[in-house]
């Protein structure tokens, strides 16, 4: 009888470690690969100036992410040939002192957040606001070098900040029932 128990225990464990495991693998693949996929397409990379104009960011090997369960799961690495330090004189911009890029899935390896915010903090690369209000409380933001590499993600701005803490949002925000969200290879 002893003999049975041990057996129907051990099953049991078996059983518990399999379901862990599944759940977990279906936990990391959900969370690094399920909800990401490859932009198709043309991917939106503008300059916005700060009365709101855009101007359209020379950009070429363009690689982007998004997710579909969130505005803030986009990120891009591209190339261009800006002159950096003329940004501002030359082409209207806004410098984004608040930029903070946010890390991406391991797989997507052309974008490390953590080498972009240390390029940010050295001066070697200069946030800027790309497009407003891409998603609802949402800007795309672009990091340039003056060596030619950029990468874009998306960062809560103050309506954002204030839609998701439960804050009144006020009438500086977009209308969030008649907001639009930027389409990709709209502009």
């Amino acid at each position: 009888m002893t003999k049975g128990r041990n057996r129907g225990g051990r099953i049991a464990v078996i059983l518990i470690l399999v379901t862990a495991i599944l759940m977990g693998g279906g936990l990391w693949y959900a969370q690094t690969r399920g909800y990401y996929a490859p932009v198709d397409g043309p991917v939106t990379l503008t300059l916005a100036a700060p009365d709101g104009s855009l101007t359209t960011l020379p950009a070429r090997e363009v690689e982007a992410i998004a997710s579909s369960s969130s505005p803030l799961g986009f990120r891009a690495c591209f190339r261009h040939e800006l002159d950096v330090a003329a940004l501002g004189t030359e082409i209207p911009v806004e410098t984004r002192l608040d930029a903070a890029p946010t890390i991406a899935p391991g797989w997507f390896g052309c974008f490390d957040a953590d080498r972009i915010g240390e390029l940010l903090a050295s001066g070697e690369a200069r946030a800027l606001t790309a497009y407003p209000n891409a998603g609802y409380g949402v800007d795309r933001i672009v990091a340039l070098t003056a060596d030619g590499r950029g990468w874009a993600w998306h960062q809560l701005n103050d309506c954002g900040a204030r839609a998701y803490d439960g804050t009144p949002v006020g009438d500086t925000c977009p209308d969030r029932d008649t907001y639009e969200p930027l389409i990709e290879g709209q502009i």
